[in-house]
């Protein structure tokens, strides 16, 4: 009964991804921090927030040591400008940790107006105060949807369908077919 507990007790805790895939890249060279992160962002954030302590122990190096495939930023530069975003992570989450560092590399090498995205953060129940993530029907971090003219298009959810997450995000604004990682 305790082993059974200590299991469900990780299953709770974790991001969401019950399956292991791997990706074309693996961020072993990136350690978190040993101090486990104390502070947690809950709710709206920025990219500023990300780029203060305690978060800057993980977001700056994984922002820096990213660098977006050329095809997949060309047609990500010509196509990006016409969706709005709204992501949800977790500042907690190694998934988030992997990936958000990523889309904001890929945002501001396509010159991305900020004003047009939303960030939130999640606590470790995937929940905001706002409960957003019940209206978006979020249940794995981070999410990041793609609206056009105010309806939503797409979505990347939790880890790339592709080889990379740039590639995911030139295939969701282009209007190609794509299929989010818990798509049916």
């Amino acid at each position: 009964m305790n082993k059974f507990l200590i299991l469900l007790a990780i299953i709770t805790l974790s991001c969401g991804n019950t399956v292991s895939k791997s990706n074309s890249e693996v961020e072993k060279d990136v350690p978190d921090s040993e101090n486990t992160q104390e502070d947690m962002l809950l709710g709206e954030f920025t990219k500023n927030d990300l780029q203060q302590k305690p978060f800057s122990s993980w977001f700056a190096p994984r922002y820096e040591k990213f660098s977006p495939k050329p095809e997949a930023m060309s047609t990500i530069d010509e196509n990006l400008a016409d969706y709005e975003i709204k992501v949800l992570m977790g500042t907690w989450c190694g998934d988030s940790k992997r990936e958000i560092p990523k889309l904001i590399k890929i945002l501001d090498n396509a010159g991305y107006d900020y004003k047009n995205i939303d960030m939130v953060a999640v606590d470790y129940n995937k929940t905001t105060p706002s409960k957003i993530e019940e209206e978006l029907n979020v249940h794995h971090v981070p999410t990041i949807i793609f609206y056009k003219e105010g309806k939503e298009v797409n979505r990347f959810v939790e880890y790339s369908q592709e080889e990379s997450i740039e590639e995911d995000i030139a295939k969701i604004v282009s209007g190609k077919e794509y299929k989010d990682s818990y798509a049916d």
